[in-house]
C-alpha cells in the first residue's frame, strides 16, 4: 500500500459552509419568499393567498 495522501490547497465547496448573507441583502437579490404552491381557484378567488 502506499502511504502518499492527496493535499489540496483549498478545501472543497461542498466541504466548507456558505457565508451569511443578511436577509435585507436577501431581500434585494431575489425579492420576497414565494410560497410553495400556487394558490388554488378559491384562494385566489376570496384573497386568501
Amino acid at each position: 500500500m502506499s502511504s502518499l495522501s492527496f493535499r489540496s490547497s483549498r478545501p472543497d465547496r461542498w466541504v466548507s459552509p456558505r457565508a451569511h448573507r443578511d436577509a435585507s441583502l436577501r431581500f434585494l437579490n431575489h425579492g420576497p419568499i414565494q410560497p410553495m404552491e400556487e394558490p388554488g381557484f378559491w384562494a385566489r378567488l376570496f384573497g386568501r393567498g
